[in-house]
């Protein structure tokens, strides 16, 4: 079958190969027959080294499709079923799931160091235990989410990583106040996601700060009330807070440097939530005064920061009632040969989401 592979990390381009086979399968494994996967800048990340990934790998982690194969012991999914492939499962026994933290399992992580797909040279990792860059994959049961007829496949890969993320993080994590003054940045398709979430929850100003016109065009059509480059947030927070501060800042890069921004862009009192995925020799400074001074809350948010099963069901509702736009965050198309293409399109931020066609 085809798959995109990452021979070596850094390399900054994926190798289209027909020779990789989806290994695994047995007990408590399904075979799904990936249809559509969407490019996250995490991909990208994994292949530069910044996120941990064994290589070779294939790239991918936010995608959907339909069962091929189910294994022996596993319930309630069946052969034709469409479903959202979670990279995060809850295994719902160990401490985190048990306190209700389902998000901070553990269990899908370990996935990764699991090898599932193989070539004539060896074997070939999936990223965060998926791979969705493939025509094929073989994962645990509880990573294939079934979903309802009426979601299509480009629509359910989105929800699968991007859309929970953002969202999560404006109406799980932040839980924000209605009335409130909001600036996300990074507005890329997770940071439009937390525009969303934010004008979902009753934001009263958002202001999207991202360094690419379109990108910034895209956050004012998904609800911000105003949108700027980097350079124009001290001006923005000047005339929306009086230089007080934003009441919640969604940091969406992940880097210090722009950790650091939104800290000092929160007021006294405000919340400063981080959803970017960064490295980990990248160190955010604070000083012990101004963290017991200004008394800001840090909220990390991972996945959303909630129960994901729920957080996809939530997602699908508000999808099905238009209170949320998805097909608009899909911005380019290409089929899987066209894959660097997307990487380029994701470099240079001339897209939200780019859906892989497979």
């Amino acid at each position: 079958m085809r798959a995109a592979v990452l021979h070596e990390t850094g390399q900054d381009k994926l190798d289209v190969l027909d020779d990789v086979e989806a290994v695994g399968f047995g007990p408590g494994k399904v075979r799904v027959r990936v249809r559509a996967t969407g490019l996250c800048h995490s991909d990208l990340s994994a292949m530069s080294g910044v996120l941990p990934q064994p290589a070779p790998f294939v790239p991918g982690h936010e995608g959907a499709g339909e069962i091929l194969e189910v294994g022996e012991g596993v319930r309630g999914l069946n052969p034709g079923d469409r479903v959202v492939l979670c990279w995060l499962p809850a295994c719902g026994a160990c401490p985190a799931c048990r306190r209700g933290q389902t998000e901070l399992c553990l269990a899908g992580f370990m996935n990764a160091g699991t090898p599932n797909f193989k070539r004539s040279g060896g074997d070939v990792f999936g990223f965060a235990g998926t791979g969705t860059f493939a025509e094929e994959v073989v994962v645990d049961a509880g990573c294939a989410v079934p979903i309802p007829a009426d979601v299509p496949f480009d629509i359910a890969a989105l929800i699968g990583c991007g859309v929970t993320t953002g969202l999560g993080a404006a109406l799980n994590t932040a839980d924000l106040e209605a009335g409130s003054s909001v600036a996300v940045i990074g507005c890329g398709g997770v940071g439009v996601s937390a525009v969303q979430g934010a004008r979902l929850k009753g934001a009263a100003e958002i202001v999207a700060v991202d360094p690419v016109p379109a990108r910034r065009e895209a956050a004012l059509r998904f609800g911000a009330t105003r949108a700027v480059a980097p350079d124009g947030l001290a001006d923005a927070k000047q005339q929306v807070t009086a230089g007080e501060g934003f009441d919640y800042v969604f940091e969406v890069v992940g880097r210090s440097a722009t950790a650091r921004t939104a800290y000092e862009s929160t007021r006294r009192g405000g919340t400063l939530v981080i959803v970017g995925a960064g490295a980990m020799d990248d160190v955010l400074q604070l000083n012990m005064f101004e963290l017991f001074f200004d008394e800001k809350r840090i909220l990390p948010s991972l996945y959303g920061g909630g129960d994901v099963l729920r957080s996809y069901e939530r997602a699908i509702a508000l999808w099905r009632a238009g209170r949320i736009d998805l097909a608009g965050l899909i911005t380019h198309r290409v089929p899987l040969s066209g894959i660097n293409e997307a990487l380029e399109q994701m470099r240079t931020g001339s897209a939200l989401r780019t859906c892989i066609e497979i």
